[in-house]
């Protein structure tokens, strides 16, 4: 299936997609650093309003098959370039958030680039290393999508690191 993901710009069309992907509540636990509610539409169209306006963001839709099946983005934090992915729990466990993040990846001339994962999200720490990330350091801070303290991994794809994913 991972090899029929590719990535292409948002559209207006693919945000009722996102909006609902991030409703499940497992996603959000395992996310941890996710909206402080997600069940807040308008929250939700002002936050994509914000970042699909501004032109440091890389914002990319994740299709498989046809279907959304998730997102992308790499994004400045102060000097850094960051990267996320959201993928719909149904297609969890496919290779899409590897295949995704390694497209991006491709995408992007800048390195290093950075993202970070809850200590305990396994899942996302394997995506992460597939395409070349090493864990640099720790952190924490509160995550809304436990309403808790949580530990994470900061993570580096460095300078002269290969990624791995998707290919």
């Amino acid at each position: 299936m991972t090899s029929e993901l590719r990535l292409r710009p948002v559209r207006d069309e693919d945000l009722p997609e996102f909006f609902a992907h991030q409703q499940d509540p497992q996603a959000n636990w395992m996310a941890a650093f996710g909206p402080v509610d997600p069940a807040d539409r308008a929250a939700f169209d002002a936050h994509w309003a914000r970042i699909r306006a501004d032109p440091r963001i890389v914002n990319r839709t994740a299709v498989a098959g046809g279907e959304v099946v998730g997102h992308v983005a790499a994004f400045p934090v102060d000097d850094r370039t960051e990267v996320s992915y959201w993928i719909d729990p149904r297609g969890w466990g496919r290779g899409h958030a590897t295949a995704a993040l390694a497209a991006l990846l491709r995408e992007l001339p800048q390195r290093p680039v950075h993202a970070r994962a809850a200590k305990d999200n396994r899942a996302s720490l394997a995506v992460l290393r597939k395409c070349g990330f090493v864990v640099v350091g720790e952190d924490s801070g509160y995550a809304n999508g436990r309403g808790a303290e949580v530990e994470e991994w900061v993570l580096e794809l460095p300078a002269d690191g290969a990624e791995l994913g998707g290919h």
